[in-house]
C-alpha cells in the first residue's frame, strides 16, 4: 500500500473533478501521520488553497483553541484533513460528484493512519463517513463505531464562529466524549 506521501503526490496532480482547475494547490492534510486522533472537515477555503494547510483561517485557529483547551493537545498530535481536497469556487459546498472523485484518498488517509478515534466537523464529513442523511444537529452528541476506532461528530467551526457560545460548548463537549475515548481523561 502506499505511503502518505506518495498518497500527497498522486493527489497534487489530480483532476479527477473540475476543482482542480480552480485551484492554487491541493490541500491534501497535515499533522502525525501516527496519530491517534484525526479530525475530516469538509474542503478548503481561500486561506487554506493559498498556504495549502487545512483549517488555516478564523475556523482554523478556533480549531486549534479548542484541541488546545478540550484536549490539552496541538496539530502536532493529531491529523487533519478534508473531505474534498481543492476549493470549491466561492467557498460553496463541495458537489456529490466532487465528494466521490476525492473519496479514495480520505479513505485511503484513514487507512494508513488508522486512528482510534475520528473526528467529523459538520455535515459534509459526517454524512460521508456515517453514511447516512442525517445531518450533524441530529447526530452529534454521541460516538459511533467506526471500523476499529470511533467516529464523533461535531459541528464545523465556521458554524460555530456564526452560531456562538450553544454551538461552542456543544463542540466542546463532543471534544470531551472524543478524549475520553482515547484514554486521555485524567
Amino acid at each position: 500500500m502506499t505511503g502518505l506521501a506518495d498518497l500527497a503526490r498522486e493527489a497534487s496532480s489530480c483532476t479527477r473533478c473540475p476543482l482542480s482547475a480552480g485551484r492554487t494547490q491541493v490541500v491534501f492534510g497535515v499533522g502525525d501521520p501516527d496519530a491517534d486522533l484525526m479530525f475530516v472537515g469538509e474542503a478548503p477555503g481561500r486561506d487554506e488553497d493559498l498556504q495549502g494547510e487545512p483549517f488555516v483561517g478564523r475556523s482554523g485557529k478556533l480549531l486549534d483553541r479548542l484541541m488546545g483547551e478540550e484536549l490539552g493537545i496541538d496539530r502536532s498530535r493529531c491529523y487533519i484533513a478534508n473531505v474534498v481536497k481543492c476549493r470549491p469556487p466561492d467557498n460553496r459546498d463541495p458537489r456529490p460528484d466532487e465528494i466521490a472523485a476525492c473519496r479514495p484518498y480520505l479513505g485511503t488517509q484513514i487507512r494508513l493512519i488508522r486512528p482510534l478515534v475520528v473526528i467529523t466537523l459538520g455535515n459534509f464529513a459526517t454524512k460521508l463517513l456515517l453514511e447516512t442523511d442525517q445531518g450533524i444537529t441530529k447526530v452529534r452528541g454521541t460516538s459511533y463505531p467506526y471500523g476499529e476506532a470511533w467516529l464523533v461528530p461535531t459541528f464545523h467551526p465556521a458554524a460555530a464562529l456564526r452560531a456562538g457560545g450553544v454551538v461552542v460548548a456543544q463542540m466542546r463537549s463532543d471534544l470531551v466524549r472524543a478524549k475520553e475515548l482515547l484514554g486521555w481523561a485524567a
